[in-house]
């Protein structure tokens, strides 16, 4: 077995010893990066403990930038992996300490990289719920189109109505232009209500209730769309975890041989027909 060969094994696959002790690491490592940025924020341990947090970023930082080159080196196609989304997230979770050299203050925004402790579910043998998290993800993605028109027709509703506030209701009572008035319309809409503007005018409270009722009426809507949608994935085929030894993807058909992102063989206990074996 090549040295790519094992090095895949380790750091993209979770069914060995060694390969879970890799993640579980990575994972020690991310919560690390993550306390000390939260830490450093607060003044008094920044003022005392600031040169300390500041060299133990760098040093988990270099072993990301390492680990990510590791990634690459291993993988047939990283240019389909980069593309993918734990590519894109492993990339972000090196980019802002590297841009706090340009940027002061961008390393905040090492917190990402809590998406990245993804990968330990399959380590904890948790796959069934990373896998319903994609179904949700899928339902969500499939009904985009109605939720979008539900929205945008939500948004004309409460445009409509905050715009008759603003003329009904005094500059005083906080509906001083339509964008304001369009937040109180969002924010009485969805029955939270603030309260830091109130209608004082009957026919504007007339309004007001209209609105909340509206809120109440409609909110279901969206969750019985998405709904649907859960249900109908529920009844699709479910698919396989196993990383693809090109690009590093997963979320592959349980009985496919070929990568459908790249093409590369998947079954890596048989050898490719017609290929070099």
């Amino acid at each position: 077995m090549g040295i790519k060969t094992r090095l895949f094994h380790i750091i993209f696959e979770s069914d060995t010893r060694l390969a879970k002790g890799f993640d579980i690491c990575l994972a020690l490592l991310i919560f690390l990066s993550v306390g000390i940025i939260l830490l450093d924020s607060v003044p008094e341990y920044h003022d005392r403990f600031g040169e300390i947090f500041y060299a133990l970023e760098w040093g988990v930082t270099l072993l990301f930038t390492v680990e990510l080159g590791l990634r690459i080196y291993c993988l047939e196609k990283p240019k389909l992996y980069l593309k993918s989304f734990y590519g894109v997230i492993d990339v972000l979770a090196v980019l802002p300490t590297w841009l706090a050299l340009l940027f002061p203050g961008a390393q905040t925004l090492v917190v990402v990289r809590l998406l990245r402790t993804l990968r330990l579910f399959r380590v904890l043998e948790m796959m069934a719920l990373v896998g319903e998290g994609r179904l949700l993800m899928d339902a969500l993605v499939r009904s985009r189109d109605q939720i979008l028109l539900f929205l945008f027709t939500v948004l004309i509703l409460v445009t409509i109505f905050s715009s008759l506030l603003y003329l009904i209701e005094p500059a005083e009572a906080g509906f001083s232009s339509i964008p304001k008035s369009i937040y109180w319309g969002i924010v009485t809409l969805t029955t939270v209500g603030y309260g830091d503007i109130t209608p004082v005018t009957s026919w504007g409270q007339f309004i007001s209730m209209m609105i909340m009722l509206t809120g109440y009426s409609i909110i279901a809507l969206p969750a019985g769309v998405f709904s649907a949608e859960v249900i109908r994935a529920l009844r699709a085929e479910r698919y396989s975890d196993e990383a693809c030894p090109g690009c590093g993807k997963h979320r592959h058909e349980t009985d496919a041989r070929y990568c459908k992102y790249c093409g590369t063989w998947l079954d890596e206990e048989r050898p490719e027909p017609g290929g070099s074996g």
